[in-house]
């Protein structure tokens, strides 16, 4: 137990630290903008460079392992979906924006910084695999279900395009992507460029990780929804044993990269669902306040998972 509160407390310490620091000051939110800018922009690309382009290429082209965990999550997407439609009777702006809170880890901020701390740099792979498609795969889905709504109104080709450039262009997956090419040609940067992007990267997970603390802080809990009751088990508990679940019956993945799509899975509610809901003007106090719960839980539920995988008690392969 040791180990993990020496794993975890660092981890969940910076993010209280930014949160604390976020009350206590009451600085604006526009006065994150340039770290925000720093970590997505810079450090987090270059830890995502600089881990995926050390890797042998052909560990980066696992299409079991990424359709596998994508269909985990979507099944999470499509549960989450259907009782916010089906049972709840809300509409279909709403049911979206709640099955990405159930669906979307923090797999940015948080992912590689603990992955990393828990299974070291062998981890990074699969780290950059599940947010590079699952990235995509949310950047497609929200905007065609608000469009199939009546939620955005601009002509299809334009919301295409507008979904094919956040794909292309966010910097998380360009950097993954010239890391796949720098792995492909075997590219060593010079020493100098090297050293760089090390103090880059190793500013990543403590910059992100202040940065989200923060951002908690300035979006106070007002508003608790219904949906609470179910989004928070599903996305802490049933997610990461779905990915467990279907990993283990797909085939033989390397025990680590079980357990790293596990933790992945097992993450908060990402700060993008309510960016999303903010965007569409849909669901946005709520997706706030599931955010915040789920990350004040997931230090509970985060924490057992690891205990869980560190002592053996949850075994590499379900299905030996």
């Amino acid at each position: 137990m040791g180990d993990i509160i020496a794993l975890v407390l660092p981890f969940f310490g910076l993010i209280l630290i930014g949160y604390v620091s976020g009350r206590v000051t009451r600085q604006p939110a526009e006065a994150l903008g340039w770290l925000n800018f720093f970590v997505i922009y810079i450090a987090l690309p270059s830890l995502f460079f600089k881990l995926v382009s050390r890797t042998p290429i052909e560990e980066l082209t696992r299409i079991d392992f990424i359709v596998a965990s994508l269909a985990a999550t979507y099944a999470i997407f499509l549960l989450v979906f259907l009782i916010g439609r089906l049972v709840r009777g809300n509409t279909i702006a709403d049911c979206t924006i709640q099955a990405l809170a159930g669906a979307y880890g923090n797999i940015g901020y948080m992912g590689p910084g603990l992955a990393l701390l828990a299974f070291g740099e062998a981890a990074a792979v699969p780290v950059a695999l599940i947010f590079c498609f699952e990235n995509a795969a949310h950047f497609i889905a929200a905007p065609a279900l608000m469009a199939f709504a009546g939620g955005d109104e601009r002509p299809r080709s334009r919301v295409a395009l507008d979904v094919a450039k956040k794909i292309a262009y966010h910097p998380f997956i360009i950097a993954t992507a010239i890391g796949f090419l720098a792995a492909g040609f075997q590219f060593e940067p010079p020493l100098a460029l090297q050293r760089l992007i090390d103090y880059l990267a190793q500013a990543a997970a403590p910059c992100a990780l202040f940065a989200m603390g923060v951002t908690l802080a300035l979006r106070p809990l007002k508003r608790i929804p219904a949906e609470i009751g179910y989004i928070v088990p599903i996305k802490l508990l049933l997610h990461p044993l779905l990915v467990y679940v279907v990993l283990g019956l797909v085939g033989n993945f390397d025990p680590l990269w079980i357990f790293t799509a596990v933790l992945l899975a097992s993450l908060p509610t990402a700060t993008n669902v309510f960016v999303i809901g903010q965007q569409y003007g849909v669901w946005q106090e709520r997706a706030s306040a599931t955010i915040l719960i789920t990350t004040v839980l997931s230090v509970l539920s985060v924490s057992a998972l690891l205990y869980a995988i560190t002592n053996g008690i949850l075994p590499p392969d379900l299905f030996p």
